[in-house]
Formats: C-alpha cells, structure tokens, sequence
C-alpha cells in the first residue's frame, strides 16, 4: 500500500492552551525547535506522503507563511485552505471546506497530535479497508479519550466519547486513512450530516461512527509506539519531552 497524500486538519486556535494560544495556532507552538505541524510533516515526509492539504482558520496568514517554509525544506508540496467557519463550526466542517481535496486514496490527522513516523508507517501498511482508524490500546480509557469499540478482527462498531467502559477496547489517536472507495463514502457522508441543522455541531469521527453501522471500518493499533495529543498545558510538557528525545535520537534531521 501507498499513500502520497494528507489532509491535516488545523483551523482551531487551541482555546484549553490559553494564554500560549492567544496570538499563535496550536499548530505552531514549538517543540524543541519545529512546530507542531512541521513534526506532522516530517512524520508524513519520512513515509513518502508529500502532496499535504492543511486546512487553517485562527491567524491563518502565519500558518500560511510558514506552509511555505516547510515546503522549502522538505520538497513536499503543501497548501493550505482557508476555512472561513471555524469559529462557528466543530471539524466537520472543516472536513467539508476541503472535500474536494479527498479526491483519491489520503491519511487525515488532526492538527494537534504529534505522531512518529513508525505511527504512519504502520497505518499505512496495514491498511486493508476503505477506510482505517489508527488506534492505541491503554489500561483505562479517560472522558477526553475518543474511545472505540472493536471486534477481534480490527473491525470497528463503535467510536465517540461517550463510549461506557464495558463497550471500550481502544482509543483513536487522531488518524485514519482513506482508500479505494474509502473517500466517496467519508465525502458523501459528510455532505449529507453538514446539510442537517446540527451539522456544524458535529465532529468528523460522527461520520465514522455512522458509516460503520453499515459498512467494514478497520482499525490498526500502535499500541507501544510514540505520540501525543496537545490539547491540555500538561500535554504541552509531555510534547516537549517526547521530541526532545526525538532530537536526541536525530530523528529525521534537519
């Protein structure tokens, strides 16, 4: 399996991360010397995935600015669209601004998870299905967690926060991909849930939930392997000393 596009999802100012996101998108707080979406690149760049969307909205013009950055260093061709709605719509909205964009097989991640490359590598190997969700597997699951429900098989039956215990067997960390008939079915179910009132409301894996009550949506576990979701101050110091290793190490250089 080859996947060269990605679809980064990255409209939202990162309000929990006030004061740091006041004047600055989550996307660019800066980690050991890279922003948040230049890991997120480099993780994608490192796995051949180098036509990138990243959808903007808060202080767009300095995400813009630095799309084109990043393009200067890694070769990968990447643009931004502008989402307009962001402060009045959740991320399926954001997923309907860029649509058109899921025009062939791609991964979608959300703009504050950092992931590593071996993360994307094994989503891509392993996917089998139209469309695949990346999940962890931990002890306990916690109300931010976007909890899952799977079948020894990998087929998932369930995902959403308000997942009970009993009904919880992994976590989504914030990436799927998209192939074969994968992006048709996930456009047409957007378009269909942002044509109904509570549309700007919803959050995209509401898509997946639904789409799953009739049609095979796999999983693939990373279970052992690093990431990190930055939606809290304390996640911003496990960030920051997650890729301080990485830079340790001298992962994917510079």
């Amino acid at each position: 399996m080859t996947i060269t596009k990605a679809i980064i999802l990255s409209a939202g100012q990162g309000s929990r991360l006030l004061p740091l996101t006041r004047d600055v998108p989550k996307c660019m707080i800066d980690f050991n010397g890279r922003t948040l979406i230049s890991w997120q690149i480099a993780a994608l760049v490192a796995n051949g995935v180098t036509d990138i969307v990243v959808v903007t909205g808060f202080r767009t013009e300095r995400v813009e600015d630095h799309a084109l950055q990043l393009y200067r260093e890694t070769g990968a061709r990447i643009r931004c669209v502008f989402n307009p709605f962001f402060q009045v719509a959740d991320n399926l909205g954001t997923c309907w601004i860029v649509r058109e964009e899921m025009d062939r097989d791609f991964i979608i991640l959300n703009g504050d998870t950092i992931v590593s490359d071996e993360i994307v590598a094994k989503l891509i190997a392993g996917t089998q299905d139209a469309i695949t969700v990346t999940v962890d597997v931990k002890p306990d699951y916690d109300d931010d967690d976007m909890k899952v429900n799977r079948d020894e098989s990998g087929r998932l039956h369930h995902i959403g926060k308000r997942l009970l215990p009993p009904d919880t067997n992994a976590e989504s960390i914030g990436m799927l991909a998209f192939t074969g008939e994968g992006p048709a079915i996930f456009r047409n179910q957007i378009d269909q849930m942002m044509r109904t009132p509570e549309g700007v409301e919803r959050w995209y894996l509401r898509a997946i939930d639904i789409i799953a009550k009739g049609n095979r949506v796999g999983t693939v576990s990373i279970e052992g392997l690093e990431w990190q979701e930055v939606d809290f101050h304390q996640d911003v110091e496990a960030a920051t000393a997650l890729t301080a290793k990485w830079v340790a190490e001298g992962r994917y250089g510079r």
